[in-house]
């Protein structure tokens, strides 16, 4: 593997870190001003892995998947069911027993 290649793979792992370590601010600055932002640090601890664990899946696929197509079909699977259990533990889309609210 050349060295540019390696470099690049550890950026882009950077750079999906990053961002979702930002994510995490964004509800914490939210406390800061209004009441209606309610977080515990399970609510933290658990969104921190379900984001840095998607992070972690979608650079999995981008390493060992090797058709364009097929990233992206993959990543478009791996954001959705994210967002599925993101909505499901919020406000109880499916009514299971994890449901928000």
């Amino acid at each position: 593997m050349p060295v540019n290649s390696a470099i690049m793979k550890h950026k882009r792992l950077l750079i999906i870190f990053t961002t979702a370590a930002i994510l995490l601010t964004i509800p914490f600055i939210g406390m800061q001003f209004t009441n209606e932002v309610n977080w515990s640090i399970a609510d933290f601890a658990l969104m921190g892995v379900m984001l840095f664990g998607t992070g972690a899946l979608i650079e999995l696929t981008l390493r060992m998947v090797k058709t364009t197509r097929n990233r992206l079909i993959v990543c478009a699977v791996l954001v959705i069911l994210f967002l599925l259990t993101w909505a499901e533990l919020a406000v109880g889309i499916f009514g299971s027993p994890f449901a928000g609210n």
